[in-house]
């Protein structure tokens, strides 16, 4: 069932883009300033930078549009969710030894792009099918 997007919604996929977009830039291109100053793999950092990517194109396409299937919007909100769990589960056990900054850096992404995707799930509840 198609979506017309709130503005809300729109909104909260903007700024996904956004920080989404930052992230890639940062981890994909700062990884190697960034992995001694976090104690992590500058490959881990680099390759999450980079699976941005496509995922940004993707957030693009969907925003532009006027309507969109809602398993799209429930699919990026999962996604979203999934992130959040795969971060702290990658601190719990996967094996690295971040410092108290490479923790404090991957939990406060992971906790920003928690509150995305509940943002999302949110803001389908004030979304109306399309005509």
């Amino acid at each position: 069932m198609p979506i017309t997007l709130t503005g809300f919604l729109r909104t909260v996929l903007y700024a996904d883009i956004v920080f989404s977009t930052g992230g890639a830039v940062l981890m994909a291109v700062g990884a190697s300033c960034l992995s001694p100053l976090l104690a992590l793999p500058g490959a881990l950092l680099a390759g999450a930078g980079l699976l941005l990517v496509p995922w940004v194109v993707a957030l693009i396409v969907v925003v532009r549009r006027k309507t969109v299937p809602k398993i799209v919007l429930v699919d990026i909100a999962g996604i979203n969710l999934l992130w959040c769990a795969a971060c702290f589960g990658l601190l719990a056990f996967g094996g690295i030894t971040p410092n108290a900054f490479g923790i404090a850096f991957v939990a406060a992404q992971a906790l920003a792009v928690a509150l995305l995707g509940v943002l999302q799930l949110l803001g389908l509840r004030g979304a109306t099918a399309a005509a």
